[in-house]
């Protein structure tokens, strides 16, 4: 049996597949548990040969590096697991197991999916291999530096994209504001605030502003829009689509595809990929 986790910055998910025939899946909130505690909790009670974890921060050979919206209980998670239990164990960031799905579904060699949930994530396939760098942390679009904001990103600098253009940065400029009760971007756009307008016209740009860098620098043929924020604001593609070309180089956009993600459980359909990787 196969144990998939896809684990982000709110909420845990997790299927256990036999002969691919899921039979117990379910979700929690992520700070109830740690990761590892989790799988091990499981590995008590299920007879699980195979783990496989699509995780939203950094991780590289099978350890954790670093996580902007999730607590780690432990750093070496593939060696610790794997030599306690006696189970193979693979981890890939989220937006890599997301890609890999992606790209299945597509059927594309150069595809980019980006994601806008609680942050803001990259993962490309160029010429059919997963971009990952030599320390496993490309395609980190969030982080790259953008606007000096008045608060310091969990990865420690304060100009980060994501702090304009995600889940978390939408709250962190409400609460700067001082908001007394939690509007979605949809009510920003609408809202009679001078402020809440302000905040949805910095989301607005600070993403065209990411896509026109994935899409400079990657030139994927297909560019797929997932993640909580785009599904709850699906006229965010038609913006995306509608001006692309002004925030991308020409060429670059040229026979480009911006699409909506297919997929419900991208993230968990590639983590059971990552376990078809004969090279591990």
């Amino acid at each position: 049996m196969i144990l998939l986790i896809d684990i982000g910055g709110s909420y845990l998910r997790y299927e256990i597949r036999d002969n691919n025939k899921v039979i117990k899946k379910g979700k929690l909130k992520s700070a109830q548990i740690g990761l590892c505690a989790f799988i091990e909790k499981i590995l008590e009670h299920e007879k699980i040969k195979t783990v496989a974890i699509s995780y939203a921060g950094q991780v590289n050979n099978g350890k954790i590096l670093s996580s902007p919206h999730i607590k780690i209980d432990r750093h070496n998670i593939k060696e610790y697991i794997e030599h306690k239990y006696g189970v193979k164990l693979y981890i890939e960031n989220d937006l890599n197991c997301s890609i890999l799905a992606e790209a299945n579904c597509f059927k594309a060699k150069d595809i980019a999916n980006i994601a806008v949930g609680t942050g803001l994530g990259l993962g490309v396939i160029s010429s059919g291999t997963l971009i990952k760098g030599s320390g496993g942390i490309a395609t980190e679009l969030g982080h790259i530096p953008y606007k000096e904001s008045p608060f310091t990103c969990s990865c420690g600098k304060n100009n980060c994209i994501e702090l304009f253009a995600s889940g978390s940065g939408l709250k962190l400029w409400q609460e700067y504001y001082k908001f007394q009760n939690y509007l979605k971007l949809e009510e920003l756009q609408q809202s009679s605030s001078e402020n809440g307008i302000k905040i949805y016209k910095q989301f607005r740009e600070a993403l065209l502003f990411a896509c026109g860098v994935a899409v400079t620098l990657f030139n994927p043929k297909i560019l797929v829009l997932g993640g909580g924020i785009i599904q709850s604001n699906p006229q965010l593609i038609s913006l995306i689509q509608k001006e692309i070309a002004n925030y991308a180089m020409p060429l670059s956009t040229e026979n480009l595809e911006i699409r909506k993600s297919y997929l419900d459980d991208a993230p968990l359909q590639g983590a059971y990929l990552l376990t078809e990787d004969k090279n591990d």
